[in-house]
């Protein structure tokens, strides 16, 4: 499974489950694949940006939906309605 592959299934999962809502905390994009591109502009697991992997333990729910949408982006994936 490519890693956009799996960043577009952990979306669905969290989406299904309501957790984009803004009542829920919003779980982190992390799926263990802790390794920086060659040019270092996103990690190729959850495809944040050092920036935004930094900024995810104090960011709001708001700003993590942000990230989310960012990322799903970066990864070529459409994302879930809640976020866009």
């Amino acid at each position: 499974m490519s890693a956009a592959s799996l960043i577009a299934a952990c979306a669905c999962q969290i989406s299904a489950a309501g957790q984009f809502s803004i009542e829920s905390e919003v779980p982190s994009p992390c799926v263990s694949v802790c390794r920086m591109t060659p040019d270092r502009s996103h990690c190729e697991g959850c495809f944040r940006t050092l920036d935004e992997i930094r900024a995810w333990s104090k960011a709001s729910g708001a700003e993590r939906r942000v990230i989310w949408a960012a990322l799903l982006r970066r990864a070529g994936v459409t994302p879930p309605e809640e976020l866009a």
